[in-house]
């Protein structure tokens, strides 16, 4: 299908969710700077949460040119309540209106911002996460390298959720009528255009040297195209002495954000233990 008729299959989608979001303390939009202007994120605050707050990056999916605060919005209000701790959900620029490197700018500005600006949030600078679903965890993952590369922010966790990480992967192709590889493919196609799939900015499995980088949570799917090259991701970040945690749900592509089935509350349990530990002590404010 066409950018449009996906975007509209998108919006129709999202006005059929019937799933009433949970109520956080507070909600704040915010609009962020980045080289291609403002750029709209949203705030969640969760209640009870130790102050300064711990925070986590989020970086939704959608393959860089689907994708909304809207549909971010179930998952990231549950991440903050269950940690609990303020999520930071961005809107990056989107393909193929603006192709690569656009998103990648825009996520890293946003991680900047956000701990350039932790005091005014009511956020702790030294505990912020990044993550995202999908090319929200491509994006996640570039985040990181490029934050260790150029002297910061300092990220605390990776949590990666079934990520792309390398352009020449091929995966499995047997998942019709689901997300499978072609539409992979159309995806990358549209974000990159012309440019090369090997710059580590988009391929983090491509990427020469990946010591140094914060600890990694990894997400995966079993019935998913993006699934061997996650696993290799994880194998590279294990053999470069990052901390790493994969763990495989059987379940399809886009489950973690989907309701009403025990995978992604299993998932997102998981996430919230990684997420806990990297925050480092109790997230509630007591000690530990």
């Amino acid at each position: 299908m066409t950018v449009a008729e996906a975007r509209a299959r998108e919006r129709s989608s999202l006005r059929a969710r019937v799933a009433v979001p949970e109520p956080v303390d507070e909600v704040v939009e915010l609009a962020l700077p980045s080289q291609g202007g403002s750029i709209p994120a949203r705030l969640y605050l969760a209640a009870g949460c130790s102050q300064p707050a711990p925070a986590l990056v989020w970086f939704p999916g959608g393959g860089w040119i689907l994708g909304s605060l809207e549909a971010a919005d179930l998952v990231c209000r549950k991440l903050a309540n269950e940690t609990p701790c303020a999520v930071v959900a961005v809107k990056y620029r989107q393909a193929p209106e603006h192709r690569f490197p656009a998103a990648v700018e825009d996520c890293l500005a946003a991680t900047a911002w956000v701990a350039d600006n932790a005091g005014r949030l009511g956020i702790d600078p030294t505990r912020i996460a990044v993550g995202g679903a999908s090319a929200g965890g491509n994006l996640a993952a570039v985040v990181a390298l490029l934050a260790r590369d150029c002297g910061g922010p300092s990220v605390a966790l990776q949590l990666l959720v079934y990520p792309p990480t390398d352009r020449r992967a091929r995966g499995d192709t047997s998942f019709p009528g689901a997300f499978d590889r072609a539409g992979a493919d159309w995806c990358w196609s549209h974000y990159l255009g012309d440019a090369s799939g090997d710059d580590l900015r988009a391929s983090p499995l491509r990427a020469s040297d990946l010591r140094g980088l914060p600890p990694v949570l990894l997400i995966a799917a079993e019935h998913d195209p993006l699934l061997e090259e996650g696993k290799l991701y994880a194998e590279a970040l294990v053999a470069a002495g990052v901390e790493t945690e994969r763990v495989c749900y059987e379940a399809a592509h886009g489950f973690f954000s989907t309701p009403g089935s025990p995978a992604p509350e299993a998932a997102r349990a998981r996430a919230v233990s990684a997420l806990r530990r990297a925050f480092g002590h109790d997230v509630t404010g007591g000690a530990q």
